[in-house]
């Protein structure tokens, strides 16, 4: 949960509203400087969306996915449809490129945000439905 007070999130929600419909990326130089441990390579902002994308270890990116707006008890706003999860990867370069979404067995249940997380595989997936 983001701690925030009523006036932060009018103020996110008017910041929003400056921003175009699609997806552009945000130069390094305007990230906030906040201590993470894996940085992102890219980020991704738009009126709706948040987009960061991140080199897994394996060999996999990660691009990390929320809406741009909070809730009233600071959670980032959930309900991303499969459709504007599609549009994001699309505005961020991996139109062409497969993408896996991943529903971990239970124990590996790590749920601290309304995110959703496309993995993006260095060769394309063989099992995929092909037109």
């Amino acid at each position: 949960m983001i701690q925030t007070t009523r006036q932060q999130r009018r103020q996110l929600k008017r910041d929003n509203q400056k921003q175009p419909s699609k997806l552009i990326e945000v130069p390094k130089e305007l990230w906030p400087n906040t201590i993470v441990t894996n940085k992102p390579i890219k980020v991704w902002r738009s009126k709706f969306f948040f987009a960061q994308l991140y080199n897994e270890s394996n060999g996999y990116q990660r691009l990390s996915v929320c809406k741009s707006s909070l809730n009233d008890v600071g959670r980032w706003d959930d309900g991303i449809t499969w459709d504007e999860l599609m549009q994001v990867k699309r505005e961020c370069g991996f139109a062409d490129i497969d993408a896996l979404e991943i529903f971990p067995a239970d124990k590996d249940i790590v749920n601290v945000a309304n995110m959703r997380h496309l993995f993006i595989p260095p060769e394309p997936i063989n099992f995929a439905w092909r037109k």
